[in-house]
């Protein structure tokens, strides 16, 4: 019989450089706000058509990351005009937090408005596609941006990253409210599940204001 053969290691990733991380995290920075802006007409425009609470603000949120995520690029941008700018991290930071702070707002306060007057939106294929098409594209988009933060040394990308796993997170509440209404007339499970990522959203957004000095952070 004949021997089987060793199976050969895996070869180690190439070590990234600096340069190489601040051109990767521009390139996920482009394509988070790409999709999210069409993710953010569509959600509306289907959310109008079928009466949905739920699916408007949803589109709102997408806004809000495609204005995390540009807050994120004019931080690189400044690290490539002046070198470190420990200064524009915080700043980057802070607005950041503050993005966080108005998605919990936005969601928790419409999620209780629907569940106090049982509002009940209109099946939408579209929405339940489009929530679908999310929870896959959102939570790689945040893996690979974590990935990137400590080669940036940045909270500010550290930061944005997780608000992109909140809008993993609001996609899977968004899927499941629209496909238990749609199957089983469940109008009340999209309500709830906004208020549970409200209270995460507002919980970030606490960590992230509150975050500790960012000595040294561009000069890895």
């Amino acid at each position: 019989m004949q021997s089987m053969q060793p199976v050969q290691p895996m070869k180690p990733m190439k070590p990234m450089t600096r340069a190489e991380a601040v051109t990767r995290q521009k390139w996920l920075v482009g394509v988070t706000v790409g999709w999210n802006a069409v993710e953010g007409v569509v959600a509306v425009a289907a959310g109008v058509l079928a009466g949905s609470v739920s699916l408007i603000g949803f589109g709102l949120d997408s806004f809000i990351e495609v204005s995390a995520a540009l807050v994120l690029a004019w931080r690189l941008a400044q690290e490539r005009r002046s070198g470190c700018k420990q200064d524009a991290d915080e700043r980057a930071q802070r607005m950041i937090a503050v993005s966080f702070a108005a998605l919990a707002g936005y969601v928790g306060v419409e999620s209780l408005r629907d569940l106090l007057t049982a509002d009940r939106p209109d099946e939408s294929l579209l929405g339940i596609v489009m929530a679908a098409l999310s929870l896959v594209v959102m939570p790689a988009l945040a893996r690979a941006k974590r990935r990137m933060a400590p080669l940036l040394g940045s909270r500010a990308a550290e930061a944005e990253a997780k608000q992109t796993y909140v809008c993993a997170l609001m996609s899977a509440a968004l899927l499941l409210g629209l496909s238990a209404n749609a199957l089983a007339g469940w109008w009340w499970a999209d309500p709830l599940a906004g208020l549970c990522i409200a209270g995460l959203a507002g919980y970030e957004a606490v960590n992230t204001w509150r975050a500790e000095s960012l000595a040294d952070t561009c000069c890895v």
